[in-house]
């Protein structure tokens, strides 16, 4: 599967511009990891583009991303990209175990905090994060609160790389493409 086609599915389904924004923004930062691990970039950009493509028609545990699995099958997506879906819920019950897995886990949470860190920044822009405000934004639980934190240091754990540095990490690849996330 292209990208193309993913985004293809990604419109079709999900019409909420900030959701859209949310699957470039997460796109944006596992695909950074694919090029830093040396792995197939399109494969994962697609993985990353389509998983959360039913949140709006299955917004709630279980049936997301668990129904949504079963539209993409199909539609022919490949099972690698199905099980690293499934596998970005916590309560779906399919482990993480490759590192397309672990990547899509750890940008998650993470890019949509650093996303919504950009926009209470008098400018609005990804260039103005950094690691300490991120940091300090997570020990305010009003600020977000949707995101768990939890998630996103498990990520960083579960991927094997130290918080601050997979925080800067992400923040560098969403800086590099901040017109395109809309950042």
């Amino acid at each position: 599967m292209t990208r193309q086609e993913a985004l293809e599915i990604l419109y079709e389904y999900t019409k909420s511009e900030s959701l859209r924004r949310h699957a470039l923004q997460v796109e944006t930062c596992v695909v950074a990891y694919a090029r830093h691990f040396g792995q197939d970039e399109e494969l994962w950009r697609v993985t990353a583009v389509l998983h959360d493509f039913d949140y709006e028609i299955h917004p709630s545990a279980p049936e997301h991303p668990m129904n949504g699995e079963a539209i993409l099958e199909a539609r022919g997506v490949s099972a690698e990209i199905r099980r690293a879906i499934l596998s970005h819920a916590n309560y779906s019950g399919v482990s993480r175990d490759s590192l397309l897995e672990k990547t899509l886990f750890a940008c998650d949470e993470l890019s949509g905090f650093i996303s919504a860190c950009s926009l209470v920044k008098p400018s609005r822009k990804v260039a103005d994060v950094d690691v300490a405000s991120v940091r300090r934004k997570m020990k305010d639980k009003a600020f977000a609160r949707s995101v768990s934190r939890e998630d996103i240091i498990n990520g960083a754990i579960g991927l094997g790389v130290e918080l601050d540095g997979h925080i800067g990490f992400c923040i560098a690849a969403m800086q590099g493409n901040a017109e395109g996330i809309g950042l």
